[in-house]
């Protein structure tokens, strides 16, 4: 028989990155991720060729997860949200790790959250908790980092040396696994939307299942850098390429990257700004794949 059996459990119990060690040699792991954008839409029965801004928006705001739509009111959303942060912050993380400082814990995630797609390291963080009277070692921090990433609130991205083909030490990025969990801490920010469309752009590329990595050169950072097997591809994100600035700060970050692998700048712009074989899409049609 073709059949598939399916063993869930609590995150308190089992982590998947514990997996490998009680069953080496014995699975194969799938990496779920949330609904991307294309397939928010087809589960609201919103047809491709109809996709507006306001839908794109109305994604970054609440995100993919499933059960979020059949969510009728936005008070109903703010809830379901709360409640799958504090049952995967309470549950998942302090429950599993013992985790003594509950609310050391909840101050990282809400800089992280805050911060989005913004470079770190342990310094800046370390700094941030002093700025508000609380001490935190380097090895705390680093544990609830680790905590924060295995249970999948959020992903890690590494810097890799583009010219010297190698991953870099310090200064990571951090990535929301769904941006729907940005609204727990809005009332204390301004949403940044062009990190928010970054975050999105880096959720597809992992659904596509690349291995990402944000690219350093000499003087310039790009976005991504994308990697699959013999394949490679660059990508860099804004929220409107506005004036010659943006432009140039956008295109001009592949002058010192001399391969011939794929280049792309990614915007919500609708006009087709593509210039010396680097590719400009607009977003929603990069999302849906056209």
């Amino acid at each position: 028989m073709n059949v598939s059996i399916f063993i869930t459990g609590s995150n308190a119990k089992l982590l998947s990155g514990e997996l490998a060690t009680l069953l080496s040699g014995r699975y194969v792991s799938f990496k779920i991720m949330p609904f991307s954008f294309k397939e928010s839409c087809e589960i609201q029965n919103i047809d491709f060729k109809n996709v507006t801004d306001k839908d794109l928006l109305n994604y970054i705001k609440w995100g993919g997860m499933p059960q979020r739509f059949s969510m009728k009111s936005e008070d109903e959303l703010n809830v379901f949200i709360g409640d799958l942060y504090d049952s995967i912050v309470l549950k998942d993380i302090v429950k599993r790790y013992k985790v003594q400082n509950i609310e050391l814990l909840n101050r990282i995630v809400n800089y992280l959250v805050t911060n989005t797609s913004q470079m770190f390291s342990a310094s800046s963080i370390t700094n941030f908790l002093k700025s508000e009277k609380r001490d935190c070692s380097r090895e705390t921090l680093y544990n609830y980092l680790s905590f924060i990433t295995s249970s999948y609130i959020m992903h890690k991205v590494s810097r890799y040396d583009i010219k010297g083909k190698k991953e870099l030490p310090l200064y990571d990025k951090y990535y929301l696994t769904d941006t729907g969990f940005g609204r727990i801490y809005e009332s204390s920010h301004e949403v940044n939307i062009g990190a928010e469309l970054e975050n999105v752009v880096f959720n597809e590329l992992q659904t596509r299942g690349c291995s990402v990595y944000v690219g350093k050169n000499v003087s310039s950072e790009i976005d991504f850098v994308t990697t699959k097997p013999d394949e490679k591809c660059y990508y860099q994100v804004a929220y409107l390429l506005a004036d010659d600035k943006t432009v140039q700060r956008k295109f001009g970050a592949y002058d010192s990257v001399k391969d011939n692998f794929p280049k792309y700048v990614i915007s919500t712009d609708h006009f087709d700004f593509s210039r010396n074989g680097i590719i400009h899409k607009n977003i929603i049609d990069f999302l849906l794949g056209r």
